[in-house]
């Protein structure tokens, strides 16, 4: 099923064109170096974007990646400066959602761009990564959750 559904977001819909504009911008991005968390990103999400259906894209926080903290506080005044942009970028997907969702036979490209929205608002320090590893994560948080609220009994 994922196959397929890679299959037709890359033929019908032309998403390995939306794959490569978002590498090679964030490749372009990262050369500047003052954007580079930003085309880090964005080449993550070019990464993503060439096979959307099982993978998926998740914080580097979520995944307990080290970094070092001028880096950190380097990507964190990057991401503010760059969210005016990042919201346009997701608004501007949003609609391009709705749209595909309404012609029916869009929808799995309306789907890749679901899950893409989050990236698109904020690149900085986002990891493409398996589903399967996603849903480890989640599996993890709630289970952590779960423990929280059976621990205080």
């Amino acid at each position: 099923m994922k196959t397929l559904g890679n299959i037709l977001w890359h033929f019908p819909f032309f998403g390995f064109v939306s794959a490569i504009i978002m590498y090679l911008f964030g490749l372009l991005l990262t050369i500047t170096i003052i954007a580079a968390p930003i085309g880090l990103g964005l080449m993550e999400l070019g990464k993503f974007l060439f096979w959307p259906f099982g993978n998926a894209m998740v914080s580097k926080s979520e995944l307990n990646v080290e970094q070092n903290k001028a880096w950190k506080a380097y990507s964190t005044i990057v991401m503010i400066l760059y969210f005016p942009f990042g919201l346009f970028f997701t608004l501007v997907a949003v609609f391009q959602v709705v749209g595909l969702f309404l012609s029916i036979i869009g929808i799995p490209a309306a789907l890749v761009l679901a899950k893409s929205l989050g990236t698109y608002l904020n690149p900085v320090n986002k990891k493409c990564v398996p589903s399967a590893v996603k849903d480890e994560l989640e599996r993890r948080k709630a289970q952590g959750y779960v423990e929280k609220h059976l621990g205080g009994q």
